[in-house]
């Protein structure tokens, strides 16, 4: 059966392009849904229940933070996807406190989108790291920057 996926997000482009990211992954996934604003996306996920929710952070009526944490309440065995532009330091905890399992940055989807549903399907967590631009400019790379299952995977 294949995996169940609601994906969330407040910009036409962006949607088009997980679809997109989604269908040439080759894996068995369905996207069921796709909202265009926090509160819907909770909606879409009591009645789906689908395996996967990729929410962006920030959207009308309701933030993905916000609806990430009202997903968790509802006790469904969905696991949320924060799907982000920012970049901030605080992000990790951020996305935690929210009750969800990982984020992707928007600038690295490519290559991380695909990986981090993988990670949150197995019931493991995705948290990729900050952008290279965002680092400092004497801080050495990290060459093992996305774990999902403790492992890390050189990029």
């Amino acid at each position: 059966m294949a995996a169940r996926i609601v994906i969330a997000d407040d910009h036409e482009i962006v949607l088009e392009g997980i679809r997109t990211l989604i269908a040439r992954a080759g894996r068995d996934w369905a996207i069921c849904g796709e909202a265009r604003n926090g509160r819907d996306a909770v909606e879409m996920v009591k009645t789906l229940k689908p395996d996967i929710a990729v929410l962006d952070i920030t959207m009308p009526v309701m933030s993905g933070l916000e609806a990430a944490g009202q997903i968790t309440s509802l006790g469904l065995p969905t696991r949320t996807l924060i799907f982000t532009m920012h970049e901030s330091e605080r992000l990790p905890t951020d996305v935690r406190a929210s009750g969800a399992h990982g984020y992707v940055h928007k600038s690295q989807a490519a290559r991380d989108l695909i990986r981090a549903i993988d990670c949150l399907l197995a019931g493991d967590t995705f948290f990729g790291a900050l952008p290279e631009k965002s680092k400092k400019e004497n801080e050495e790379p990290n060459p093992g920057s996305l774990f999902c299952m403790g492992l890390a995977f050189a990029c």
